[in-house]
């Protein structure tokens, strides 16, 4: 990702190394990408990522042969024959987001540009066991794919394989259906954690211990015949608004079924030493409270969900105030940014009642800046399966590891 300091001189410059070409192409395809449909010269992408005019012809040459790039017209010169300006060409790349929430199964087909080209919906329990949900995530996936093949988003593709055939449509032990895109970069998938983001298995998911140790990236993986990232929905949502250019370092908040927390740390997402940060929703802030499916009492997410159980969403917005508080004060973040089902389907009380615990923590702090800003995440309800197709998105532009 390509930065400027204060002079404008690049901060995330290229190196012209061979070993790097990968890292080079990601900051050319990034400021393609930026641009958008007007382009950018092989002249500013050499200014802007501090590459040769010669490695920037090389990577542009390489990225049209390969269908990522391609000619956006032609720029006055300030000498000699008119520039000519590339862009990005979006449909050339698409991922698979997946959230997997607790009573629901989303999935979003992206291009490169992050635009949703394709999106199905369907109820779904987590506790309805594996091999029912890992069918219903091959179907939905499977689908989604197929209609945007049809549809001329792109063609081609590869055969999925494994025992997920049953789900599509074949019969037991028959090849997987198609998955219609020959651009198709991979599938993300979001849900509760805890999970280990690294080696794609589930820990003790809150409220479903049978998941405990699934290796859920692979099976996947298997049965789909695609590259599969798994992360906790929260890292994703908040991958999402980094993306999107949500600035500095940020907290996303996320209450739906359950409530836990993404971290961006100057523009990277925090998972931690274990891949476990951001279990927001099991601190305990009161000792005596209710239990929590967690094992715990007096958690945040039990609260929470209790007041909003009682059509109290004035004091659930109280105690996830109380709960951010704690956690602006530890990280001295640059924002609160609440998302979620539940959130989304009534947000006021909740960016008031969250904000308004922020502002009286500060006066009594005598903050000097005030309070921390509290807003709510764009996205709505699709912002954690736009996220989880960001898992492999982002990479390709060099934002962060996905």
């Amino acid at each position: 990702m390509n930065r400027t300091d204060g002079g404008g001189r690049p901060t995330g410059a290229g190196v012209n190394l061979l070993a790097l070409r990968s890292h080079n192409t990601a900051l050319v395809l990034d400021l393609l990408r930026t641009a958008g449909p007007v382009g950018i010269s092989r002249l500013e992408l050499a200014e802007r990522t501090g590459l040769t005019p010669q490695a920037v012809s090389k990577i542009t040459a390489r990225l049209r042969e390969e269908g990522l790039a391609a000619e956006a017209g032609h720029r006055a010169s300030t000498g000699g024959k008119p520039r000519t300006v590339l862009r990005l060409v979006p449909d050339a790349g698409h991922a698979v987001g997946v959230h997997l929430d607790r009573d629901e199964l989303r999935v979003v087909l992206a291009d490169l540009d992050g635009r949703v080209v394709g999106e199905r919906i369907t109820s779904l329990s987590l506790g309805a066991g594996a091999e029912t949900v890992l069918d219903a995530v091959v179907r939905e996936v499977t689908a989604v794919t197929r209609e945007a093949g049809e549809a001329g988003e792109a063609v081609g593709g590869f055969v999925g394989g494994g025992s997920g055939a049953a789900a599509m449509g074949g019969g037991p032990g028959s090849a997987a259906g198609r998955l219609a895109l020959g651009t198709l970069l991979g599938v993300g998938v979001a849900l509760p954690g805890p999970l280990d983001h690294a080696r794609g298995v589930l820990q003790r998911v809150t409220g479903f211990p049978e998941w405990d140790g699934f290796p859920l990236r692979d099976v996947l993986a298997a049965r789909l015949g695609a590259p599969v990232v798994v992360d906790k929905d929260t890292n994703a949502a908040a991958l999402g608004l980094a993306v999107g250019g949500e600035p500095g370092s940020f907290a996303c908040l996320h209450l739906g079924t359950g409530l836990g927390a993404g971290l961006v740390i100057g523009g990277t997402v925090h998972r931690g030493a274990r891949t476990g940060a951001g279990e927001f929703g099991h601190q305990v802030i009161q000792l005596d409270g209710p239990p929590c499916t967690c094992g715990n009492r007096g958690c945040v997410e039990a609260l929470c969900l209790a007041a909003i159980g009682r059509g109290d969403a004035a004091e659930a917005a109280r105690v996830l105030g109380e709960a951010a508080a704690n956690l602006a004060g530890l990280l001295d973040i640059d924002a609160v940014l609440l998302g979620g089902r539940t959130i989304a389907a009534d947000p006021e009380p909740f960016v008031h009642g969250v904000a308004a615990v922020l502002d009286a923590r500060a006066r009594r702090e005598g903050s000097p800046e005030g309070a921390v800003p509290v807003r709510l995440a764009p996205g709505g309800a699709r912002g954690v399966a736009e996220g989880a197709a960001q898992l492999l998105l982002a990479p390709v532009f060099g934002r962060g590891d996905g």
